[in-house]
C-alpha cells in the first residue's frame, strides 16, 4: 500500500516516486502568548541570530494589545528558525500546549558561547564537557533559554569534519 502510494504522487507530479528534495530544514519554536518577541530579542543577544522577517498576528493592534507574532524568521549561522507565540487562533500554524526542543549548535569556542547566552538570560544546566554523542562528540555546554528550549553548544569534534570531508 505504502509503494502505491508512494507511485501515486511521484505520477501526479510527473517525477519519479521518491524523488523529492528538501532545500531546508526551518525549526519551528512555539513559546507561550506573548512571549515570542521576548524570545527573538533573547535568541538575538545569546546566539547573535539575526531577525530576517516578521508576521504580526492581524487581529491584535498594537495599541490595544500586545501583537501576538505568528512567525518571526532568524538567521543563525547558516540555518534558519522560526519562532511565534502559542495561540488557540485558527490561523496559528501550531495548535499545541508542548513547548520546548532541543537544539545544537556549533562552535570553537564554547566556553565563550555558554557564557554569553547566560549572560542573555539562559540558565547553564551542568559543567562543559566532553560529549559521547551528542554534537558529535566534541566539547558540549547545555542552556535551557527562558522559553524551555535546550540549547546543546558543541564543538566540532574530529569524528564530525572525518565524516564531512
Amino acid at each position: 500500500m505504502a509503494q502505491e502510494a508512494e507511485t501515486i504522487v511521484g505520477a501526479e507530479n510527473g517525477t519519479k516516486a521518491g524523488s523529492v528534495v528538501f532545500t531546508a530544514v526551518k525549526p519551528w519554536l512555539v513559546v507561550e502568548a506573548p512571549k515570542a518577541n521576548d524570545a527573538v530579542q533573547f535568541y538575538k543577544a545569546a546566539f547573535g541570530a539575526e531577525e530576517v522577517s516578521r508576521v504580526n498576528h492581524p487581529k491584535r493592534k498594537a495599541d490595544q494589545d500586545l501583537p501576538l507574532v505568528l512567525s518571526a524568521e532568524l538567521k543563525l549561522g547558516s540555518s534558519t528558525v522560526v519562532v511565534s507565540d502559542l495561540t488557540d487562533d485558527v490561523s496559528a500554524p501550531v495548535k499545541t500546549a508542548v513547548t520546548g526542543s532541543v537544539f545544537c549548535l556549533e562552535t570553537e569556542d564554547v566556553e565563550t558561547a555558554v557564557a554569553k547566552a547566560v549572560a542573555a538570560g539562559a540558565v547553564s544546566e551542568g559543567e562543559i564537557s566532553e560529549g559521547e554523542g551528542a554534537c558529535c562528540g566534541g566539547r558540549v555546554g547545555k542552556v535551557k533559554d527562558p522559553y524551555g528550549n535546550v540549547w546543546l553548544i558543541c564543538s566540532p569534534s574530529k569524528k564530525c569534519t572525518d565524516v564531512a570531508a
